[in-house]
Formats: structure tokens, C-alpha cells, sequence
């Protein structure tokens, strides 16, 4: 890849370049943050149960974090590029790389979890479970796995949220615009972590740990490829190598969940003021060599009364310095990004040179993901969503459909309708999902509840 050539305006389904005061990436931000999905994340779990008596992050919260850590990332890379990498007779490179590149970098990171369902990465494990669980069900007369091909099937035993936000941002939905959300090529790209398919996961690489789109946007995935002129994987046929803005935002996500999850974890009194305080403060000195300047911090940390105002004083220092440090490392390896050689995240870097990084993803994964709290949230979720599937998939890929199955798909929402009348078994289905993997944690449990005559909903 070229920095000149790696970025365009023109959109999935629409190659026409536009002009206008507004910046088409500047429109890409906003239409993600005005948009449907991108609300439903504030009811959407993060890593504790929402909503509680204290504040803590849900997807949307953290979307926006991500969104302004990305920012900051952007303008550091971007500025380096802009002065030493473009030449100055390129105009166009020059001021996207000087002005437009923060704004691609955030609006990607504010779409970067638009793919998930409730309840976190339960609901995923929840769909994908389900039919390796159903996989002999029994539809008028056909088990559920003779619906689908293997690459289908693959879709479907491995949902991923990364994917399903690729459909999202790409799909013509009923009733909704020609163009889909009309995001440009550039944004998607820079959050779109894994080009390959459900049928060429090989956990042994970055761009293939796991998949970014689902066969029924394979097309959209062919014309990202083409247009922004991707390295082909010369090991898989079909996959293809990382573009660069991608590591910028995986940093951003990096850099914010330990984090974010340590700090919540504090204001829940899960963690203690000392041990968050030390585990910052470790990854400070690890990475920042002037005492002195450490000192100060310190100095400062002490002089603020309120336990959670001085945890986010650190938060704040700790995440300004893994934004500088992440940037050097992108700066630093540039030429084996471009190629597409670079099988690492920046933050895998960073790790190295800080072994506290490590201790605080293990007190993270010991004291917070493992807690009852959020284990509770992890089993009702995955319990809601399967119950879900459950009641809708034999339904739509039923041909003879009685008067209950046609009761449970006038349950459907418009815009989720496109396919479900199509003779195509896995694109029904992908509508349903559609319509699952969009709830809300209270919704999805509230509909749960009431088609399970739980608990009756009142229609005034």
C-alpha cells in the first residue's frame, strides 16, 4: 500500500467522489453518532451489569472514550505522515493526513463495537451456541445444519461482532437508505480488523484471528478490497493483509478497556484505591524514565481527596502516555505496516517494554471478569439470547408456516423483513440475527420474558 492511494470518500455501493464544506469524513462521524445502533450501545453491557447504583461504562461510553483516545493517536500519526511521508506537490494526502485522518480514526473507533449484541461477548457465544447446540434440529423434516453451506454454516458457529458491524454499516436495510449508513470506504477500513472469512481463521495471525464479514456482504468486502487496493494474503487465497488506520484504532480499544475496566471496578469496590494506584503508577514508570516527572504525579495523586477523582487523575496520565508510546511504535515500524507485514498490535509493543501492562491484565481478568457480578450478567445474557433464537429461527425457515410462526414473525421489525420472504434459508436467518443481535439488554430481556409469558407487556 501507498499513504497517497489508502483512502478514499467514496462509499460501498457509491463510488462518487464528493465535495463539500463539511468533510465526507466529518459525515461519517456524524451519521455514526446520530445513528440507531450506536444509541442501543448505551444499554448495552460493557463489563458490569447495567444499569446500577453506581456509574460505569456501557459500550456507549466506552465507544466515545475510544473515539477521543483514536483522535489523539490520529493527529500524532498523521502529523509525522503528513510532513515526512507525503510529497508536498500532493496536496490531497497532505490535508488528509493534516486534518481528515483524526476524524476517520474517531469515527471508526465510534463504530467499532456497533456489531455487538446484548450482554457483551456472551450474546456472541450465545448465537453461535446455539446452533452448534441445534445442529440436528428438526425443521419439516430437515435438520438445521442441511439449511446451509459450510461457509454459511461457519458464519453461523462463529458469530462475530466484527462482522455483523461490517453488515451493519454496509447493508441496505427495508425501507432505509439505497446506500446503507453511506460510510466511506476509508472509515470502514480503519475498523475493519480481520479481512478474511469465517472459513480462514487461523488464530496464528493478527488479520486472521478472527473474521470480519459474513458471506452475505461478501461483495461489500470485495469492493472495500479493490477500492483502497489491499495486500492479498499470499498463504490464504481470499484473505488479505491488514490496512494501517486499523492499528490505530485497535490501540485506541487497547489502550481504554483494561483501563476503563480497572477504574469501574475502583468505584464499585471490587478493587482497592492502593492496588489500582500501584498498578497505574507501575506502567507510568515503566514506560516514562524522568523521576522527576513521576514524582510529580505522584505528589499530585496525594493532594486529591476524592479516591475516584485521584484514580482518574492516573487514568488520565497512564492513558496519555500509552497514546505517546503506541504512536512512536506505529511511527517506528510504518514501512512493515504498509506492507502489511506487521503481525503485531501496537500495544503488543508496548507490552513488551512493560511487564506492569501484564499484571494489570491479570488482576482485570482474575478480579473483575471472573466476578459473580459480571459472571451472573454472562449466564442470563447467554440464557436470553439463545431462548430468542429459539423461538425465531425454526419460524423463518419454515416454508408451511402455521399461525403461531406467522404470530412470531410479525414480531420482526421492518427494516429487518428484506430477506426473510427470500428462498435463501441463510439470508433468512441473518435477518433474524439482525433483529436479535440489535437489542438492548433490557429489551432483549423484557421480549424474552414476555413471549415466554413471564411477564405479560402492556400495550396501552
Amino acid at each position: 500500500m501507498e499513504w497517497s492511494t489508502c483512502f478514499t470518500q467514496a462509499r460501498i455501493g457509491d463510488n462518487k467522489e464528493r465535495q463539500d464544506i463539511r468533510s465526507q469524513y466529518t459525515r461519517d462521524y456524524d451519521r455514526i453518532i446520530f445513528s440507531s445502533p450506536f444509541r442501543r450501545l448505551q444499554n448495552k453491557t460493557q463489563v458490569f451489569p447495567l444499569p446500577g447504583t453506581s456509574f460505569v461504562h456501557n459500550r456507549h461510553t466506552h465507544s466515545l472514550e475510544v473515539a477521543s483516545v483514536g483522535r489523539s493517536l490520529a493527529n500524532i500519526v498523521g502529523d509525522h505522515i503528513a510532513n515526512h511521508r507525503i510529497e508536498k506537490k500532493d496536496k490531497i494526502s497532505y490535508e488528509f493526513y493534516k486534518y481528515d485522518l483524526s476524524m476517520v480514526i474517531s469515527a471508526a473507533c465510534l463504530a467499532h463495537d456497533i456489531g455487538n449484541p446484548a450482554f457483551g461477548h456472551s450474546g456472541e457465544d450465545a448465537i453461535s451456541e446455539y446452533f452448534k447446540s441445534q445442529i440436528n434440529a428438526n425443521i419439516e423434516g430437515q435438520s438445521l445444519r442441511s439449511f446451509f453451506n459450510d461457509h454459511e454454516w461457519n458464519d453461523l458457529t462463529n458469530f462475530e461482532g466484527n462482522a455483523n458491524a461490517f453488515r451493519i454499516l454496509t447493508k441496505v436495510y427495508k425501507g432505509k437508505s439505497p446506500y446503507g449508513m453511506g460510510i466511506t470506504m476509508s472509515t470502514i477500513a480503519a475498523m475493519f480488523k480481520y479481512p478474511c472469512s469465517s472459513s480462514q481463521i487461523n488464530k496464528a495471525f493478527k488479520h486472521t484471528k478472527k473474521y470480519g464479514y459474513f458471506q452475505s456482504e461478501k461483495p461489500a468486502f470485495e469492493q472495500l478490497m479493490r477500492t483502497l487496493g489491499y495486500i492479498e494474503d499470499p498463504k490464504v487465497p481470499g484473505a488479505y493483509l491488514r490496512h494501517p488506520f486499523v492499528l490505530l484504532v485497535e490501540a485506541a480499544d487497547d489502550i481504554c478497556y483494561n483501563i476503563i475496566d480497572m477504574e469501574d471496578a475502583h468505584r464499585l469496590g471490587i478493587l482497592s484505591t492502593d492496588l489500582v494506584r500501584d498498578s497505574f503508577l507501575q506502567i507510568i514508570k515503566d514506560l516514562i524514565t524522568s523521576k522527576e516527572e513521576v514524582d510529580k504525579m505522584v505528589y499530585i495523586f496525594h493532594k486529591i481527596e476524592d479516591s475516584n477523582e485521584s484514580i482518574a487523575y492516573l487514568r488520565s496520565l497512564l492513558i496519555n502516555t500509552l497514546v505517546n508510546q503506541a504512536a512512536a511504535i506505529f511511527i517506528e515500524n510504518e514501512e512493515a505496516i504498509l506492507r502489511g507485514t506487521f503481525n503485531e498490535t501496537l500495544m503488543g509493543v508496548v507490552e513488551k517494554k512493560s511487564p506492569g501492562i501484564r499484571d494489570l491484565m491479570t488482576i482485570s481478568i482474575d478480579r473483575i471478569y471472573k466476578s459473580p457480578s459480571v459472571i451472573e450478567v454472562e449466564i442470563a445474557g447467554f440464557h436470553v439470547m439463545s431462548e430468542l433464537l429459539g423461538v425465531y429461527i425454526p419460524s423463518v425457515l419454515k416454508n408451511d408456516k402455521n399461525i403461531l410462526d406467522k404470530s412470531i414473525m410479525s414480531m420482526m421489525p421492518t427494516q429487518f423483513l428484506g430477506e426473510v420472504a427470500n428462498e435463501n434459508p441463510y439470508l433468512r436467518v441473518m435477518n433474524v440475527i439482525d433483529h436479535i443481535s440489535s437489542m438492548t439488554d433490557a429489551y432483549a430481556t423484557e421480549h424474552y420474558r414476555s413471549l415466554k409469558g413471564i411477564e405479560m407487556r402492556r400495550h396501552d
